[in-house]
């Protein structure tokens, strides 16, 4: 079952989504460093982590999905976020150098055309992070929650979908060890596991986190050689 956006957003008010959001947030500002001047789109909920580019970027708008339903961003400001269906977004080709999809594929409808239209709106050089529940971690089945719901993947999966589409896998992470649970001692001890994670146990993490790019050369198509001339011959004469 997908979340509703206000759902996601009472979540990152609590003491474990604002850890959460913190380590993600350092997380993708140590894979995309810098977007000065580039086209940033964020497809899901993504408010709590597009400000990490939206003061450099040339252009920087939250997409959710219609299912979801859409919640102003950023705060107290003129409105970068919108709604539409996910198979159909309102954007030309090539449009984005950067995309961001966090609780987005994981609740889309369908997820390979959700992937498709990413394909078709991100430049050939663009990237794309791509954050999703890892089926293994404990965060997939916790519905309190925005990862607890929709569909999980394991890292094979999410890597065989990607390849299967056209996308060139460049980067994998996992990340979020802490239980899903709002209790001070997970809450005080969330970066030791975090920690204790990645080194001991990094297949059972809550996420997985991926950076791709376009595979342009294997959609490329192959040029026709000329058809070569027949001569019918009329076997009566």
């Amino acid at each position: 079952m997908a979340i509703d956006a206000r759902d996601a957003a009472a979540f990152y008010e609590t003491p474990l989504g604002g850890l959460t959001a913190k380590l993600l947030r350092r997380i993708l500002l140590d894979i995309w460093p810098g977007c000065a001047g580039l086209s940033v789109l964020g497809l899901g909920y993504v408010g709590p982590y597009l400000q990490l580019w939206r003061a450099q970027s040339a252009r920087c708008i939250a997409l959710s999905p219609a299912h979801m339903g859409c919640i102003a961003w950023p705060e107290g400001r003129a409105s970068l976020a919108c709604c539409a269906e996910e198979e159909a977004l309102p954007f030309a080709d090539l449009s984005f150098d950067r995309i961001l999809l966090v609780h987005g594929l994981e609740q889309a409808d369908n997820a390979r055309r959700t992937l498709r239209e990413a394909w078709r709106l991100l430049k050939d050089d663009g990237r794309m992070v791509i954050v999703v529940p890892n089926r293994r971690g404990m965060w997939a089945y916790a519905e309190s929650t925005p990862f607890g719901h929709g569909q999980p993947y394991s890292q094979g999966q999410l890597v065989r979908l990607l390849t299967g589409l056209f996308f060139t896998v460049e980067r994998q992470q996992p990340a979020l060890f802490a239980p899903p649970v709002q209790w001070r001692v997970n809450l005080r001890m969330f970066e030791r596991l975090e920690r204790a994670g990645q080194a001991l146990i990094p297949q059972f993490a809550g996420l997985t986190i991926i950076e791709a790019t376009k595979d342009v050369a294997a959609v490329m198509p192959l040029k026709r050689k000329p058809a070569q001339r027949r001569v019918l011959v009329d076997a009566g004469r």
